[in-house]
C-alpha cells in the first residue's frame, strides 16, 4: 500500500499535539477547546469542558459565542471572531475549517490543513436526527479526532422519536401528573422540547429558571420551539398534565414537590445502562443522547476516510482496538479535563 503524500510533507504531530492545555496547533499557535487561557482558542462548541472563559482570542460559531456570552458575560474573552461553517480562514499558513458536528446548536468540527495533511478534530459529535442543530458532515481526512464518551458495544441509541413517543404516551395515561423531564440545560433540553412539538405536544412546555436564557438564545437564532413559560410565573394547579423541563439536579429539589403529583423523567444517552437509570430514580427513562453510540461512531470514522485515528474523552481504549481491528492506525491521547455533560450536571 503505498505511503499518503502527507507522509512525505508534514508529520501529523507538525499540525496537532495535546498539551496540558488542550490539543495546539503550533504553525497557527492555536489551541483547540483549551482548559486553560490561552492567547488564542478555537472552540468547537459551547458545553463548559469545552468552551471556557478567559482566553484573549477566540474563534467559533456564531451561535457558539452567543452561548458562551450568554453564560459567562460579555466579557468571556478580549476578542473573538466568528467562523463561517465551510468557510476557510488562514491562520499562519494553516487553513482551517468549520464543519457542522450535530451535537448541539452551533456545534463544529475543525479541520486543519497544511502541506498536504488534513486534521479534523471532531469536538462532541452525534449521527441522530435533531431539529435544533445542524446535522454532521462527514469531512474527508488523514486523520480524525474523534470523542469516545459511548465508545462500548453495548451502546445502541434507540430512535428517539420512539423515546418521546414514551414521553407522549405518558401525557395521556397521566393527564394529571406533571412530566418533571430533567434533561442537560444545554442541547438537550431545547431537542426534548422541538422532538415534543414534532411529535404533536402543542400546550405550553414550563421550565426551570436556569434554562431560560439559552433556551430563549435558541429561539432567537430560528430554532421553533413553541409557547414556552417559567415555572416560577404559574401557579403549581397549573401544572398538571404539562411537561416541566429542569436541570438533572433541580429534579430533587423542594420547588418540584409542590408539582401535581410529579413523574420523573430522565433523559439521557446513560439511561441505556439499567444501574445508572434506578439510580437516577426517574420512573420514565429516556435513552436520548447528544452523542455517537457505538455503531454510529465506528460509521464516521470510516466515512472520514482517514488512515489515522486520534481519540479523546471517553471509552478511547475500546475505540482504539476496533480501528486497529480495522487497519488504521489508531492511538488514545489521554486529554484530561472533558467529559460528558449530562453525567456532569446530574
Amino acid at each position: 500500500m503505498p505511503l499518503s503524500p502527507y507522509v512525505l510533507a508534514m508529520r501529523p504531530s507538525d499540525l496537532l499535539i495535546p498539551t496540558p492545555s488542550g490539543l495546539y496547533c503550533p504553525p497557527a499557535d492555536v489551541h483547540v477547546d483549551p482548559i486553560k487561557p490561552v492567547e488564542r482558542a478555537l472552540i468547537t462548541h459551547a458545553h463548559s469542558d469545552h468552551a471556557r472563559a478567559g482566553h484573549r482570542q477566540v474563534l467559533a460559531t456564531a451561535e457558539t459565542l452567543a452561548i458562551m456570552a450568554a453564560r459567562y458575560g460579555e466579557d468571556f474573552c478580549e476578542t473573538r471572531q466568528t467562523a463561517i461553517l465551510g468557510q476557510t480562514i488562514d491562520l499562519g499558513g494553516v487553513s482551517v475549517i468549520f464543519h457542522p458536528a450535530g451535537h448541539v446548536l452551533g456545534s463544529a468540527q475543525i479541520a486543519f490543513e497544511a502541506k498536504g495533511l488534513r486534521i479534523v478534530a471532531s469536538g462532541d459529535y452525534k449521527r441522530q436526527a435533531d431539529p435544533t442543530c445542524l446535522p454532521f458532515e462527514p469531512v474527508p481526512c488523514d486523520v480524525f479526532i474523534s470523542e469516545a464518551t459511548f465508545a462500548l458495544p453495548v451502546f445502541h441509541h434507540p430512535d428517539p422519536r420512539h423515546e418521546i413517543g414514551k414521553l407522549m404516551d405518558s401525557l395521556a395515561l397521566f393527564p394529571e401528573r406533571t412530566h418533571l423531564v430533567g434533561a442537560y440545560s444545554l442541547g438537550k433540553a431545547q431537542r426534548i422540547i422541538a422532538m415534543a412539538r414534532h411529535a404533536g405536544h402543542q400546550a405550553p412546555i414550563y421550565l426551570h429558571g436556569a434554562m431560560e436564557k439559552v433556551t430563549r438564545l435558541y429561539q432567537g437564532f430560528g430554532i421553533e420551539l413553541g409557547a414556552l413559560q417559567l415555572v416560577r410565573d404559574v401557579k403549581p394547579a397549573e401544572l398538571a398534565g404539562a411537561i416541566v423541563l429542569c436541570p438533572p439536579s433541580a429534579a430533587q429539589e423542594v420547588w418540584s414537590r409542590k408539582m401535581p403529583d410529579p413523574l420523573s423523567v430522565y433523559a439521557s444517552g446513560w439511561m441505556r445502562i439499567r444501574a445508572r437509570a434506578r439510580q437516577s430514580g426517574a420512573e420514565l427513562p429516556l435513552v436520548i443522547s447528544d452523542h455517537a453510540d457505538w455503531p454510529d461512531l465506528q460509521r464516521s470514522i470510516l466515512e472520514t476516510g482517514c488512515s489515522e485515528l486520534w481519540v479523546t474523552h471517553g471509552q478511547e481504549d475500546a475505540l482504539v482496538h476496533w480501528a486497529r481491528s480495522q487497519g488504521l492506525k489508531a492511538q488514545p491521547l489521554h486529554m484530561i479535563g472533558y467529559g460528558d455533560e449530562e453525567a456532569e450536571e446530574a
